[in-house]
């Protein structure tokens, strides 16, 4: 290989990777989103919010935080779809199961009350 070649092969090399920089901007919203939904975490304790409500909110603020880092911070963002799908695809998998095994613990306890009656 000759050295202009060589020269050329690595200054190609140098550009691809530098256009996966992101702008210093982009971390710093993201920072600030991540910020305003823990202090929105927190304030869910602070306010003593109970019940159903509670525990939506609190999945709800760590599933938000949860997919800035995975989209942002782990560039997924950016990925094929083919990555992606690889990658969320299973974990979305399991809480459709879960939500499934919810739904029939609860037929379950339904049909052992009606069928056996309540225990005195």
């Amino acid at each position: 290989m000759s050295e202009t070649t060589h020269v050329q092969t690595q200054t190609a090399h140098a550009q691809a990777h530098s256009g996966q920089q992101h702008p210093i901007r982009l971390y710093l919203l993201v920072w600030g989103l991540l910020f305003v939904l823990s202090a929105g975490s927190y304030m869910v304790d602070y306010l003593g919010i109970q019940g159903y409500l509670r525990w939506t909110l609190i999945l709800v603020f760590m599933m938000l935080k949860a997919g800035l880092i995975v989209a942002v911070f782990m560039h997924m963002a950016w990925e094929r779809l083919a990555l992606v799908y690889a990658i969320l695809l299973p974990p979305l998998l399991v809480l459709v199961f879960v939500a499934l095994m919810a739904s029939e613990s609860h037929y379950t306890i339904f049909t052992r009350l009606a069928f056996f009656g309540a225990a005195q």
